[in-house]
C-alpha cells in the first residue's frame, strides 16, 4: 500500500479527478431519487417513496466519503452544483415521469456510479492507492445493488 502522502503529483491528480467524477455522479445521482421521492404516484407510491429515499440517503453519505477522501490525497473537492452536473455523465430529470420511468433513469444512474467507481478504483490500483480503491469497490458493490433492485421492479 502506497499512502497518499507518496503519491506522484501526476497520479494524485489522475485519482482526484477521477473521485470528483464519482462526486459529481454521485450527487446528480442524489438529486434524481430525491426528485423522484418527492414525485413519484401511483400504486407503487409507498415503497417507490421509501427506496427512493434510501437511495437519496446513502448517496449523500457516499458522496461525502469520496470527497473526503479527495481531500486525504490532498485535491479539491468539486463542490459546486453547476460544476456538478456539467462532468456527471447521469442527467437530470425536469417534468413529470412516471414510475416506470423514473425507475429506469435510476437505474441507469447507478449503472453509470458502478461503471465510474470501477474505473476509479482500477486507476487507484494503478498508482497503488488501495484506499481508494477499497473505498470505489465498496461504494460500486451498492451501486450494483441499486440497479439490481430498480432493474427488479421494471419486470
Amino acid at each position: 500500500m502506497q499512502p497518499a502522502a507518496d503519491l506522484s503529483p501526476n497520479a494524485q491528480t489522475a485519482i482526484c479527478e477521477a473521485l470528483n467524477q464519482c462526486v459529481a455522479e454521485t450527487a446528480v445521482t442524489t438529486m434524481l431519487a430525491q426528485n423522484f421521492h418527492w414525485n413519484v404516484t401511483g400504486m407503487g407510491f409507498g415503497p417507490l417513496h421509501a427506496l427512493f429515499q434510501e437511495i437519496y440517503e446513502d448517496h449523500f453519505v457516499g458522496q461525502d466519503d469520496l470527497a473526503e477522501r479527495i481531500k486525504a490525497v490532498d485535491g479539491h473537492a468539486e463542490g459546486t452544483l453547476a460544476g456538478m452536473v456539467a462532468r456527471s455523465k447521469v442527467a437530470e430529470h425536469e417534468g413529470d415521469a412516471d414510475d416506470r420511468t423514473m425507475i429506469a433513469a435510476l437505474q441507469k444512474a447507478q449503472e453509470t456510479l458502478a461503471a465510474t467507481l470501477g474505473a476509479a478504483g482500477a486507476l487507484a490500483a494503478e498508482h497503488g492507492d488501495t484506499l481508494t480503491e477499497d473505498l470505489c469497490i465498496a461504494r460500486g458493490q451498492i451501486h450494483e445493488k441499486f440497479a439490481w433492485i430498480l432493474r427488479s421492479h421494471l419486470r
